[in-house]
């Protein structure tokens, strides 16, 4: 049982101590922009917080107003600067100890999160694994839609079978620990042997 234990992570609000996606945008387009984009899309923001908006349709409609058409050599770059200069002040330093403790001792670490993983990544070392929502490029540019479906609820777990394929056959072999902080992680902390609600 120990030897196949696994600590999985969300990555906003839990390893973080705000929603990385408003930072990004404000790191990567500036405070207007960002205003300019969330007054446009405020009829669906407020039909998604009551339930009748999708969740993910609407952040790839804000994402496609930021990004769309960006070369996606420069989006990275954003992104890992993103991580360098402002990552230090958005880290929850209570939970992001327990993750490089697990680190440290070896243990498999992974981070699923409905943020898109260009930004997430680089947060990181390369022994924490990343699973998050994959944008889509043509030609070398953002075409402003998401590749996977958005990362977020049963997603979250479907993501983590997927990078684990012996998951589905194997589960009673593996101790999952879970920590997450919001409705979005509620059907990973369920499939948890362990969970931790952060917050």
């Amino acid at each position: 049982m120990l030897d196949n234990k696994i600590l999985v992570f969300d990555f906003d609000g839990t390893l973080t101590t705000r929603d990385t996606l408003i930072a990004f945008i404000r790191f990567a387009r500036g405070t207007a922009w960002l205003l300019c984009c969330l007054a446009l899309l405020l009829p669906r923001l407020l039909l998604m917080k009551v339930g009748l908006a999708d969740n993910g349709r609407t952040k790839e409609r804000l994402f496609a107003m930021c990004f769309k058409g960006m070369p996606v050599a420069c989006f990275d770059d954003l992104c890992r600067r993103f991580a360098a200069t402002v990552g230090r002040s958005l880290k929850r330093q209570d939970t992001w100890g327990v993750m490089e403790k697990a680190v440290a001792d070896g243990r498999p670490v992974y981070v699923v999160s409905a943020s898109v993983d260009n930004w997430v990544r680089p947060f990181f070392q390369e022994a924490v694994a990343v699973i998050g929502t994959q944008v889509e490029s043509e030609d070398g540019r953002l075409t402003g839609r998401f590749l996977t479906p958005n990362c977020y609820g049963a997603e979250k777990v479907r993501r983590l079978k997927a990078s684990l394929p012996d998951l589905a056959d194997a589960r009673p072999h593996y101790y999952i620990i879970a920590y997450g902080d919001s409705r979005g992680d509620k059907e990973m902390l369920a499939y948890a042997d362990e969970s931790h609600y952060v917050g």
